[in-house]
């Protein structure tokens, strides 16, 4: 049985979204932490929206194996979960900086939430995706398209889902993605031709919205009163 959000939260809660454009990972890895060491009891949820320049990001449970070879494309320590990953233009990244504490959401559920907004955008757009247990993330034909990695620290979380939208796969040859050796990566396009990163940010933001049961009222800030 799915997870689902507790009953007390049916109404739609306040949600600042952030579009972050193209940014260093460092950088917006510095301002999350900030942001939720910083944040109050009242502080309103935001959900921030980015792509990255190339970057590979090895997670805390990450094991050197799993790169396979060196680049020019630097590799990073993170602190969220999983093993290493590949962010690069072409990807849009959702971080959900929430207070699961204030929402009496497990991140189990949380995971649910963001794999079905995921789901959902595809299905809308003729697209069948799949879980496959024990495998976070989304998957086409076995392919991965969206990625999970999260960090809870003082009941909010931070760092959140990539979704492969027209990014350059080559990358991912030189690792096993998530720690799975020959793990086939996919992207949106090549499922769902002409399909454009803004067209894609706005579905999978409001299937977020949806899914999570926040308000899509609060408006974009601009990117310096986030990094």
């Amino acid at each position: 049985m799915k997870p689902s959000l507790d009953s007390a939260h049916s109404a739609t809660l306040p949600l600042r979204q952030r579009c972050l454009g193209r940014c260093e990972y460092g950088s917006v890895h510095t301002a999350m932490r900030e942001f939720t060491d910083q944040r109050r009891a009242d502080t309103v949820d935001e959900l921030w929206l980015v792509e990255h320049e190339p970057v590979f990001t090895q997670g805390l449970a990450g094991r050197p194996e799993h790169v396979l070879a060196t680049s020019d494309i630097p590799l990073v320590q993170s602190d969220r979960g999983g093993q290493v990953t590949y962010h690069g233009p072409g990807q849009v990244v959702l971080y959900p900086l929430l207070d699961l504490e204030r929402r009496r959401l497990g991140v189990r559920c949380l995971v649910d939430r963001l794999e079905q907004s995921v789901m959902d955008v595809l299905a809308g757009l003729g697209v069948t995706a799949a879980r496959l247990e024990g495998m976070p993330g989304v998957y086409v034909n076995g392919a991965k398209i969206a990625s999970i990695g999260l960090k809870v620290r003082r009941g909010c979380s931070y760092h959140g889902m990539a979704v492969n939208i027209d990014l350059d796969l080559a990358p991912f040859a030189l690792i096993n993605p998530c720690g799975y050796a020959g793990l086939a990566m996919t992207r949106l396009i090549d499922h769902a031709p002409g399909i454009d990163c803004e067209t894609a940010i706005r579905a999978l933001v409001k299937a977020f919205c949806r899914n999570l049961q926040y308000d899509r009222g609060m408006g974009d800030d601009p990117v310096e009163s986030a990094i």
